[in-house]
């Protein structure tokens, strides 16, 4: 994203403080995603944002502080998107989550490509991923359903957890590219649903053409899983 695009698309001369804050780490998010962390400073935000550098300052000390708690305005801008005032512990409804959860996400990513695929970076290269907001909410919701009635037997929770997030923000890269309008994303987001969901439901090989085809999982030698 150019410079000037990054400068329409903030709330420049704002003089609300949560608003100034969060135009802050907007343009962080944005940058970021463009160029990463190296060169990223608290003054080069502040003069894109429109913001004066010393309340810039006054909000975010710090280079790191800056992009720590962008990351966490992000995830929790993406957890409220998804999830609404939902408790972190909050009941599974099985029947009703799976088609509501991807539909929220695939429109958050379509209309913030940017600020997630900044965030899925940010996650992949996490060690300890449970400190995300979003993160944590999200694979709680995916471990209810893998245990509960509702779930196919044998399926990796990580692992399709992992799977559906890395999906969900790199298809913007490819829809983006074919379509501009709100409309038209509106249209790849619903395409996005339709499509994980049916794999959810079917999966995409005929078994009956695959006869000798399995999944090794608990029968793996204990030789080839990383324990």
């Amino acid at each position: 994203m150019a410079t000037d695009e990054i400068k329409r698309k903030t709330g420049k001369g704002t003089r609300d403080p949560q608003k100034t804050r969060e135009a802050i780490m907007e343009v962080t998010g944005k940058l970021l995603a463009r160029d990463g962390p190296e060169g990223l400073s608290v003054s080069q935000v502040a003069q894109l944002a429109g913001v004066n550098r010393g309340t810039a300052y006054h909000h975010f000390p710090t280079r790191e502080q800056l992009i720590d708690e962008t990351m966490a305005w992000v995830s929790n801008k993406l957890r409220l998107e998804v999830f609404g005032d939902e408790p972190e512990d909050g009941s599974l409804e099985p029947r009703n989550k799976p088609r509501e959860i991807i539909e929220k996400l695939a429109s958050f990513a379509m209309e913030n490509p940017e600020l997630g695929r900044v965030w899925l970076r940010e996650l992949l290269s996490n060690s300890q991923p449970a400190s995300d907001p979003f993160w944590n909410m999200y694979k709680g919701h995916v471990d209810r359903f893998v245990e509960s009635e509702f779930s196919q037997p044998g399926i990796d929770s990580e692992v399709h957890a992992i799977t559906l997030i890395v999906t969900v923000f790199l298809w913007p890269v490819w829809a983006r590219a074919h379509t501009q309008s709100a409309a038209g994303r509106k249209r790849m987001a619903s395409r996005f649903t339709d499509e994980m969901l049916r794999l959810s439901l079917h999966g995409t090989l005929n078994k009956e053409k695959f006869p000798g085809l399995d999944v090794l999982n608990d029968s793996m030698p204990d030789a080839v899983v990383d324990k």
